[in-house]
């Protein structure tokens, strides 16, 4: 159970002073501009996630990602462009939401000043008031102290001078104590009536300073639950949106598990495909060999590509002129 309380923790000896009451305020007007710090927070996270939204659509529209893939990866990549402009939408949902939660945070605090401004008002009259009647109270004290010494004179006077003044001097002494007993009376009356709507004027506002701490206690108690219960709320809907962007990626992860490897492989082979036949080996094909100018007959069997023997090596006999022999043929030097 809470033990301390604003009544009980926020006044001061001196009758002027505010210092209590003043300190209140001065916790009231920081916690507002704590809301309104997070209320800032809440609408430039609104800009970023919509920035970053329709960024995320744009790159899904229009950046190329795999245009020319075939089959089950094509697919997948086209879930995958898919749901990053999903995403992307998300974001955007998000920052109309973190707008309207600052809307909200927003009305609170203006809620809040507005019944706040009441009490305010109060206060400051009956300070005024208060520290008006103080001050005249104060006057009043220092005139009626200062006619108890104006009597304690004339007293005096008419003591010291009882035998050594004439008749007339006398009566003059006696009717000056006679005024100054006539303002004193006077300055003592004014004094206690001015004490009398102090005291009143006092109790009248103790008790609104203690209805106003206990208004303050609530209102900060309802800005603590509010402000905490709005960061709660934020933060489940950042974690919401990962979840949801979770989800989106989920589907790519399970478009991804239906690529084959194998089919995509074979698609490709039976859409593109140009033959199955391999060229026929380029042979060496001799001038001077009687059958050059056949036309080689394409096998409709691959044939294996092998490595062919060395060429031969021309040769001329002894003593014959310098002739070359090749496979028959002889080519004679002169």
């Amino acid at each position: 159970m809470r033990e301390a309380r604003f009544r009980d923790h926020f006044w001061s000896t001196d009758l002027t002073s505010t210092v209590g009451y003043d300190s209140i305020i001065q916790h009231l007007n920081d916690g507002r501009k704590n809301c309104k710090e997070f209320e800032d927070i809440l609408k430039e996270r609104a800009i970023i996630e919509e920035k970053y939204g329709k960024e995320l659509i744009n790159l899904s529209k229009k950046k190329p990602c795999g245009q020319t893939e075939l089959n089950t990866l094509k697919r997948s990549l086209d879930v995958f462009k898919q749901q990053i402009d999903n995403v992307g939408q998300g974001h955007i949902q998000l920052a109309q939401t973190l707008r309207e939660e600052a809307k909200k945070m927003e009305d609170f605090r203006e809620k809040q000043k507005l019944h706040r401004k009441k009490i305010e008002l109060i206060m400051e009259a009956i300070h005024k008031n208060r520290n008006l009647q103080y001050k005249k109270t104060m006057e009043a004290k220092r005139l009626y102290e200062q006619r108890c010494r104006d009597k304690d004179e004339a007293e005096q006077a008419v003591h010291r001078n009882a035998n050594l003044v004439t008749q007339k001097q006398q009566e003059k002494l006696f009717l000056k104590l006679a005024q100054t007993k006539s303002a004193l009376e006077d300055s003592d009356r004014s004094y206690q009536q001015s004490v009398i709507t102090l005291e009143k004027i006092r109790e009248e506002w103790q008790k609104e300073h203690i209805k106003a701490c206990e208004f303050f206690e609530t209102q900060e108690c309802e800005r603590i639950n509010y402000f905490r219960n709005a960061l709660w709320l934020h933060v489940n809907q950042l974690s919401q949106d990962c979840v949801q962007n979770d989800e989106k990626y989920e589907e790519i992860r399970k478009s991804l598990e239906m690529c084959s490897i194998e089919k995509d492989i074979d698609f490709f082979v039976n859409l593109r495909k140009t033959g199955s036949l391999a060229p026929a080996p380029v042979v060496y094909e001799n001038y001077y060999n009687t059958e050059r100018n056949a036309t080689p007959v394409r096998s409709s069997v691959p044939v294996p590509i092998s490595r062919r023997g060395p060429l031969p090596t021309p040769t001329s006999a002894p003593g014959e002129p310098d002739y070359t022999t090749v496979d028959g043929y002889s080519l004679i030097h002169h």
